[in-house]
C-alpha cells in the first residue's frame, strides 16, 4: 500500500499541474504529461489490487481502491473522448475525476498510516 500511495501522490501532483493548465485557459494539457499522469496513476492501482488480491487490504484501504478504479474510468474516459482527438477537456469531468481521485487518495492514505 506505501509504494501505490507514492505513485498516487506523484500522480496527484501531475493531476494538479494539469488542472492549472486547464483552468489556465489551455484546452488541454501536454500530451507527455497527461500520459504521465496515467502511466503513475495506473501503475499504483495495480500495486493495490495486487495487494488486494494477496495480503488484503483494511476496508479503508478497499474503499479506496474501488474509488481508484472509477476514477482511472473517468480518466481513460476524459483521455479517449478529449484529449486524444485534441478537443478540450470539460472542466466538470476533470473536477468529478480529481474529486473521485483525491477522495480515493485520503482513504489509502487513511489505510496507510492506520487510522
Amino acid at each position: 500500500m506505501q509504494a501505490a500511495a507514492i505513485l498516487f501522490g506523484l500522480a496527484a501532483a501531475g493531476g494538479m499541474i494539469m488542472a492549472f493548465i486547464r483552468w489556465g485557459g489551455a484546452p488541454r494539457p501536454p500530451d507527455w504529461l497527461a500520459m504521465g499522469h496515467g502511466l503513475l496513476a495506473a501503475a499504483g492501482l495495480t500495486l493495490l489490487i495486487q495487494a488486494a488480491c494477496t495480503t488484503g487490504l483494511p476496508v479503508l484501504g478497499q474503499a479506496a481502491l474501488g474509488l481508484f478504479v472509477i476514477a482511472a474510468l473517468g480518466g481513460a474516459f476524459i483521455n479517449l473522448r478529449y484529449h486524444a482527438r485534441q478537443l478540450p477537456l470539460p472542466k466538470a469531468w476533470v473536477v468529478v475525476h480529481a474529486l473521485l481521485a483525491v477522495t480515493a487518495f485520503v482513504l489509502l492514505l487513511a489505510a496507510v498510516f492506520g487510522y
